[in-house]
């Protein structure tokens, strides 16, 4: 009860979140459904059934990236001073971020069953009755693990952090103001060498497995909605590059914010800047899975001319989800981060700076980082589809 009653007095921006992970969690029971009765209507296709139950993965993942997004983006502090004020600890406030993201999860469940029943009467023309048990428990695997993982993430991000000299230096963050001096303005993440490692690794797989693989037609993984196939081995090269893209993604938004402060920076290059170079471990992350599913995307669009295949319902809505997910996630991100310098464009106007400053620090923000993780994303969506080019 204490749940619903939280999400019922929360503002029109944080219920459109939530409804974009009911929504994301409705699209991905629907395919697991769809999966279902595709086993049900083709008992011998056991290999088909089971690629397309692993293909599910993808978009299944997206959704739980976005619902924890959505939890730790919620108003945070002053709710979670109120919930302990109320006799609610630690330990509560993370279950009751757990169980909100379960519920949100579990209504678009309950929204994918009648849909896909609706849809495969009169569109899929397949009337084989499906086990209620095994309908139950893919309707409950993204409700359970969208929960689970929200609840670790809020541990996660709760635990304390050994202090030191860069941690001491970067204190004005509980004060409000987003103009620092600490470890993220001075360097770039540690994880900047790493990402760029296993970029390169998993590109260098590509291309060894695509020159070994290439004749070996049986051993091909088939690809969604009739796209083809693939080598496993390229798909790990494939997946090695998406966690390089991940880990590289702060990184590169730090550059964005260096950039934006060399060469005498004035008022707002200065800010815009600092500010990038602070959220560049928040944003980074969201963002390079955002430029790692874009090159994916890219990629397949070079691979697969448009047209030459048909597109089902199920591949446009898997990747709707894939796509989709990701780009609200940094936008969710993106967004709590703005709020969290709401204090900062308080001291700013106090000494006379224009309302319009902050607006015109963000729009400078996002041309750096579009100017920063857009031409990367193009050249690795080009060395990704080179191995597989006709």
């Amino acid at each position: 009860m204490l749940s619903l009653r939280l999400i019922r007095g929360e503002r029109p921006a944080a219920l459109l979140r939530r409804s974009l992970v009911a929504a994301t969690s409705a699209g991905t029971g629907f395919l697991l459904l769809a999966v279902l009765g595709h086993a049900m209507a083709h008992p011998s296709d056991t290999t088909g059934s089971v690629v397309r139950l692993v293909w599910c993965l993808v978009p299944l993942a997206a959704a739980v990236h976005l619902s924890v997004a959505v939890t730790r983006a919620r108003a945070g502090r002053q709710l979670n001073a109120g919930l302990t004020a109320a006799g609610l600890g630690p330990g509560g406030t993370k279950l009751l971020a757990a169980v909100q993201a379960t519920m949100e999860c579990l209504l678009g469940s309950v929204v994918a069953l009648p849909t896909f029943v609706w849809w495969r009467d009169h569109f899929a023309g397949a009337y084989t009755p499906m086990p209620i048990a095994a309908v139950l428990t893919l309707l409950v695997a993204v409700p359970l693990i969208g929960g689970v993982a929200c609840g670790v993430a809020c541990a996660v991000a709760s635990r304390p952090r050994p202090s030191g000299p860069a941690d001491t230096a970067c204190t004005s963050r509980t004060t409000g103001t987003a103009v620092t001096t600490g470890a993220a303005a001075d360097g770039r993440p540690s994880s900047l060498p790493w990402g760029v490692a296993l970029t390169a690794a998993g590109l260098a797989l590509e291309v060894y497995a695509s020159d070994v693989t290439r004749s070996a037609t049986g051993s091909l993984l088939p690809l969604p909605g009739g796209l083809g196939r693939i080598a496993p081995a390229v798909l790990a090269g494939w997946l090695l590059t998406a966690v390089g893209f991940i880990l590289t993604g702060p990184g590169l938004v730090h550059l964005g914010g260096r950039l934006l402060s060399v060469y005498r920076p004035g008022a707002l290059r200065l800010l815009a800047g600092r500010t990038l170079q602070w959220d560049a471990p928040r944003l980074g992350q969201p963002l390079g899975v955002l430029c790692a599913v874009a090159s994916a995307a890219l990629a397949a669009m070079q691979l697969y001319a448009p047209g030459a295949r048909p597109v089902g319902l199920l591949t446009a809505l898997g990747a709707t989800l894939v796509l989709g997910c990701p780009a609200a996630t940094a936008l969710t991100t993106a967004s709590a981060a703005g709020r969290s310098r709401q204090d900062a464009g308080g001291v700013l106007a106090s000494l006379g700076a224009p309302a319009s400053l902050m607006r015109r620090v963000t729009v400078l923000r996002t041309f750096a980082v579009f100017l920063v993780l857009a031409p990367v994303t193009l050249v690795v969506a080009w060395l990704a589809s080179m191995p597989l080019a006709p």
